[in-house]
């Protein structure tokens, strides 16, 4: 069911006001995936599986402090392949491709591994407005 003109124009003053407001918050929360780290991931598990192998140690030599090492050995192992990577305290400069391929996101096609999810949504969105969608 489509929505009345006046509920489009409720939803537009709403997403203009949480763009306005939240830009800085959505500029972070957008950009805080990046590429896995397997290195720091087959290390926590390793570590992760060293710590269950200090714990069953320490059942078997009844020593109490042991598990307890081999459990935060465990966890820290488990933080280490669980963790999203970090980015350098010093943000990078983009390359001039990589600028010239922001400005030209919402033009290139909705399948490309350049556009985003947000991008994506905001472009069925805007073909769902436009009355492209084929759904009629």
């Amino acid at each position: 069911m489509p929505l009345s003109e006046h509920e489009q124009r409720l939803l537009e003053e709403m997403e203009r006001g949480l763009y306005h407001n939240d830009a800085d918050f959505v500029a972070t929360v957008g950009n805080r995936r990046g590429k896995p780290n397997y290195t720091l991931i087959v290390v926590g598990i390793l570590v992760a599986i060293a710590g269950v192998g200090v714990i069953v140690t320490g059942v078997i030599v009844r020593q109490p402090l042991v598990g307890v090492l081999g459990f935060i050995l465990m966890f820290v192992g488990a933080l280490l392949a669980i963790a999203p990577p970090r980015k350098g305290g010093i943000p990078e400069e983009p390359s001039a491709a990589e600028r010239a391929g922001s400005t030209s996101t919402r033009a290139t096609a909705s399948g490309s591994p350049r556009t985003g999810f947000m991008d994506r949504m905001n472009e069925r969105w805007d073909k769902r407005q436009d009355g492209r969608d084929g759904r009629d």
